[in-house]
């Protein structure tokens, strides 16, 4: 099975070189605050809800207090829900500074409920890594298959070697927007047919969301 790989300058980016400042840089990376935190599920984590951790500001990717590692081999899965709509733009991996750090990652869009059974089928994009120590270096989506994504699955498949992998930051960039569900209510009418012998006929409120 062939997958799109990107390497190198073709697929990836150093943040800085976007000659952001600093405060503007972590504005972009924002989409960590439009992730469904509480439903956020990390797949083959070594300590159950470390994998939430890795998704924080950007100005604290350095923090190496809050990591996820995988227990049984090198892979781990997270699914990823989202508040709204986002447009992913890009995304940045960091690990250690050894055999653990992810050598590949895939990433699937729109199947919740994502299980390592499920990674058999093509990626919407796959990337070969290189290793990040410092949460600089973006990996560019392709934007026509990533513009209306209401949830990601990020399967890291390899490690550099090691038996177990290990992540510390998870970037996100993109645009959000809000879902917007029409709310349309029938209002409760009441009648009376006959005044006389007080029988009401009612019609049921009922309520219909138009998606």
């Amino acid at each position: 099975m062939s997958h799109g790989h990107s390497h190198g300058g073709s697929g990836c980016r150093c943040a800085a070189e976007r000659e952001e400042p600093p405060e503007q840089r972590g504005l972009a990376y924002g989409l960590y605050l439009r992730i469904d935190l509480e439903r956020l599920q990390c797949l083959n984590e070594s300590r159950e809800g470390s994998g939430r951790g890795v998704f924080k500001p950007w100005e604290e990717r350095t923090d190496r207090s809050k990591f996820v590692e995988s227990d049984a081999d090198e892979e781990l899965l997270f699914n990823i829900p989202f508040t709204g709509n986002v447009k992913l733009k890009g995304i940045i991996i960091m690990g250690e500074d050894d055999d653990s750090h992810p050598s590949e990652m895939r990433l699937y869009k729109n199947i919740p409920q994502m299980s390592f059974d499920d990674t058999d089928r093509e990626p919407d994009q796959t990337f070969s890594l290189n290793r990040d120590l410092t949460g600089e270096l973006e990996y560019a989506t392709k934007i026509s298959r990533f513009s209306n994504v209401y949830h990601l699955s990020i399967h890291i498949s390899k490690n550099f070697g090691a038996d177990t992998t290990k992540v510390f930051y998870i970037g996100l960039r993109g645009e959000w927007t809000e879902l917007r569900r029409h709310e349309v209510t029938i209002c409760n009418y009441e009648a009376s047919a006959n005044p006389a012998d007080h029988r009401v006929h009612q019609v049921t409120p009922q309520t219909h969301f138009i998606s």
